[in-house]
């Protein structure tokens, strides 16, 4: 009996050869489609080609007529080929005519040929063409030949990965694999990034495609996948990783499919087919990915991820290195492309050549947009398919004001967005101007702009964007970015450096704000059903004193001889802050006891981030010596809106009536106990909400580095006074009325203020 799995070797064998002799591209195809129809035993070997417009093209054929090669032509979903394209799945038919989905071209000759099998040239989960073949008698191919031709047209994926088949297209027509893609994501910090793709988990690039010996192959697969195994069992095992949650869930999903027969069956079965154990990873991976994609079920399609990854990481065992590109191989105008990173990841890529960040999951509250911000690159989240549908090199563009993340962008987009970012230069440059110009408004009211910062990177854009200071310095971000817990000393040496280089600025430090979705990875985290109200910032420092009196011993000790700002988080009620005033003094008396030099001035104050503050609202101005309000939790928390749910964060408007008049309330509070008030928030950001928070009242706020220059402009051409007539009109009168956000509108057009 004939070896089955020997044709197939034998064929990629005389693939490879072919692939490494200096030939044409068009005489290497014509080549391989004759290959592929002796080995066989098929009258018609054909490849179809996708081009960018949707169509495909055939570039070369055994069997058909010769001229009909770069003339026939079929839509996606059109016919036979066109309808294996589109549904990424082989078809088998022992009548091909009989099929509703036959179209007839005449230029090939093909009504000679009844018995028809086609298989998608897939490349992580792309249809990038199909691969033909066909015999006049009326058979049905064999399993072991649908197999046989699935991994031949995974080498021919490569060949038109690799580009060699462009020298085949016409003017003016492109492959689909180059085709411009418009991806529709959500802006998560200002800008616009014009670069090339840098994969943050790069997809291992197989080149080995063919085995030289199977038993050898499988082996390797094997060890390869008990390393995989032990991995996931170490990481389920590890303290940090709970009992239950959606880490867990993740990991206990990777284990199942690790140890999922099934999948090692088509593994091995490729192998046997005369493909490395890479390529046979690379190859199931791809048609598993091109059939999920089909799935309606949001949790089925979900796994895809899990598939995606898991594919990926056994990749890495079989070839054995690491995910970062080398800081030799990064380009100057990097865009990185990912699907989550953590903030610590983020800062390991060379800052000077980093032009934006692509996320396909994550929020605009998580952490590494939060640092990507600082570092003034453009963000676009929730930005799907990002990372299947980049290639690394692929020149890109970030929008970052409606996220839109533009792949291989056509000229005439690329000239835009290129006008668009020499525009934005000039503006920069006009906002630089005013540096030094004092932010005073039209009617005399001296306004404070601070900026927000968290790590040591973010400093040098205090002098540069004109900030009088730090309205909210993050300190968890020193504590997330680590890698194991901060000593004390080493938090009193950060905060000196911040300090010292703020160069007598003042800088207000928020304490710890651990929690919810600021994950430490040493702290042993709980489960909870809803973290964001749970245990997280200052009462998870209540809770753990010690945590807490580092930090603050840390801070005094930092400060010496200058002035300390320090805020509460999340505070709930006023006798929270009298606890940590206690911790506090403590912490005074000791430093004191030993000798050690005491800041010369001492600020404490609160975040108003939980609406139960707003019926304390006396109280907590008489306790503390200033006020902060969180609008991003406030305003959450106010009007039961996750921020990072798209279905849900659209629906409510910070500038609404209800959310303006609780900050109003606020801001007459603290007029009323002679208290200072500033706002740190995404509203204190954008001119338009900026200018509503000084119609109200506020005098203070705090922003991003490269929002101060866009809201001093519009402050300096400002009558407050004016305004205020208006907010208390738009609050106190209809509230049917014209929406709050186009009186704004109107109010600045009337008065040419920019926005």
């Amino acid at each position: 009996m004939r070896d089955l799995a020997a044709g197939p070797r034998i064929l990629l064998r005389r693939l490879r050869e072919l692939s490494a002799e200096p030939l044409e591209p068009q005489d290497r195809l014509d080549r391989i489609v004759l290959q592929i129809a002796r080995n066989m035993v098929a009258e018609v070997c054909s490849v179809y080609v996708l081009r960018a417009d949707g169509v495909l093209e055939l570039y070369a054929t055994e069997g058909l007529n010769k001229e009909s090669v770069h003339l026939a032509q079929l839509k996606m979903g059109e016919g036979l080929v066109g309808t294996i394209a589109a549904s990424a799945q082989p078809l088998n038919l022992s009548d091909a005519q009989a099929h509703p989905a036959f179209a007839y071209l005449p230029e090939t000759g093909e009504e000679l040929y009844h018995s028809f099998l086609g298989v998608p040239i897939l490349r992580a989960g792309r249809a990038l063409g199909v691969l033909v073949v066909q015999n006049r008698a009326q058979r049905h191919y064999s399993d072991d030949e649908v197999e046989a031709l699935e991994t031949i047209a995974m080498v021919l994926a490569e060949m038109v990965a690799s580009g060699d088949l462009k020298k085949l297209t016409k003017p003016g027509q492109e492959l689909d694999l180059s085709r411009p893609v418009t991806i529709e994501g959500e802006p998560y910090g200002d800008g616009i990034g014009l670069g090339y793709v840098v994969l943050h988990d790069p997809r291992v690039v197989v080149t080995n495609l063919l085995n030289e010996d199977v038993d050898l192959e499988i082996n390797r697969l094997g060890e390869a996948l008990g390393s995989l195994r032990i991995h996931i069992d170490d990481m389920l095992s590890r303290r940090e990783v709970s009992m239950e949650g959606e880490h867990r869930a993740v990991l206990e999903a990777y284990r199942m499919f690790a140890h999922d027969r099934g999948w090692v069956r088509k593994l091995e079965e490729a192998i046997r087919n005369g493909l490395t154990a890479e390529a046979a990873v690379e190859r199931v991976q791809s048609e598993t990915r091109a059939r999920m994609m089909r799935l309606t079920d949001p949790y089925l399609r979900e796994r895809m991820h899990d598939f995606d990854d898991l594919a990926n990481r056994l990749l890495r065992q079989l070839a054995g290195f690491g995910a970062h590109a080398a800081a030799d191989q990064f380009p100057n105008d990097a865009i990185v492309v990912a699907r989550a990173m953590g903030a610590a990841e983020l800062l390991d890529y060379p800052r000077a050549n980093l032009r934006g960040l692509v996320l396909e999951e994550g929020a605009i509250t998580s952490h590494v947009v939060i640092v990507a911000k600082a570092m003034g690159i453009p963000v676009a989240g929730q930005a799907e398919g990002a990372v299947s549908l980049a290639e690394k090199g692929d020149a890109i563009i970030i929008d970052g004001e409606d996220g839109k993340v533009h792949l291989r962008p056509a000229q005439d987009v690329q000239k835009a967005y290129e006008e668009k970012a020499r525009f934005r230069a000039r503006r920069q440059e006009q906002f630089r101007a005013l540096r030094s110009v004092e932010p005073m408004t039209r009617d005399g009211k001296r306004i404070n702009l601070n900026m927000n910062a968290g790590l040591l990177v973010d400093l040098p854009q205090l002098l540069e964007s004109g900030a009088e200071g730090i309205g909210l310095f993050r300190t968890e971000l020193q504590f997330m970015i680590a890698s194991t817990m901060p000593r004390g000393e080493e938090q009193e040496a950060f905060y000196r450096s911040v300090i010292k280089q703020a160069a007598g600025r003042p800088v207000t430090f928020r304490t710890l704000d651990i929690g919810s979705d600021k994950v430490v990875p040493y702290f042993q985290a709980i489960t909870e059903e809803n973290p964001a109200l749970g245990w997280r910032a200052i009462r998870l420092a209540l809770d753990r004193p010690g945590l807490l009196r580092t930090q603050l011993r840390a801070l005094l000790k930092a400060a010496a001889g200058t002035e300390l700002k320090i805020m509460i988080p999340m505070v709930t009620e006023v006798q929270e802050l009298k606890a940590v005033r206690v911790l506090l003094q403590k912490e005074v008396q000791h430093l004191s006891k030993f000798g050690h030099p005491l800041p010369r001035k001492l600020q404490y104050g609160a975040m108003l981030e939980v609406p139960a503050l707003l019926w304390q609202l006396d109280e907590l101005m008489e306790e503390v010596d200033f006020v902060s309000v969180g609008s991003n939790d406030l305003f959450q928390f106010s009007m039961a809106v996750d921020r990072g749910n798209a279905r849900v964060a659209d629906r409510f408007d910070t500038l609404g009536r209800p959310f303006l008049r609780l900050l109003r309330d606020i801001v007459r509070a603290g007029e009323r106990h002679n208290t200072p008030v500033t706002l740190c928030g995404e509203m204190a950001g954008k001119p338009l909400s900026a200018m509503a928070l000084l119609g109200i009242g506020f005098r203070s706020v705090s922003m991003s580095p490269a929002a101060i220059g866009p809201v001093k402009a519009m402050l300096l051409g400002l009558d407050t006074a004016k305004l205020g007539h208006v907010m208390s009109e738009a609050l106190d009168g209809d509230p049917a009325g014209m929406p709050v956000r186009e009186i704004l509108k109107r109010f600045a057009e009337a008065n040419n203020i920019p926005l």
